[in-house]
């Protein structure tokens, strides 16, 4: 996790976290706007994100999302039948700077 520096997002948290790429079609065209991830990095609204696409042997995808794409979290849901210390949360793509 990182701190952008520098434009509207200055100050915000972001994520680069892996999305395994048979995900990745569905998150581009807004067709997937949620996350279930576990809650290690005590993720926030407002906080961003950016995927890196991997394939099922862990290399990095060659995908569109890679290509500085960010999403912004716009709710986070625990409790509620989710598993301990996991947490879905909803997302939006951003324009960035």
């Amino acid at each position: 996790m990182a701190m952008v520096q520098s434009g509207k997002f200055a100050g915000r948290k972001l994520h680069e976290i892996k999305l395994n790429e048979e995900f990745a079609d569905a998150v581009l065209n807004g067709e997937k706007r949620f996350e279930v991830r576990s809650n290690d990095r005590g993720y926030q609204k407002g906080d961003l994100i950016q995927f890196e696409v991997i394939r099922s042997n862990g290399l990095r995808s060659f995908h569109e999302l890679n290509d500085d794409i960010r999403f912004e979290i716009t709710y986070v849901l625990s409790g509620w039948g989710i598993k301990d210390g996991y947490v879905v949360f909803g997302i939006r793509r951003v324009d960035n700077d």
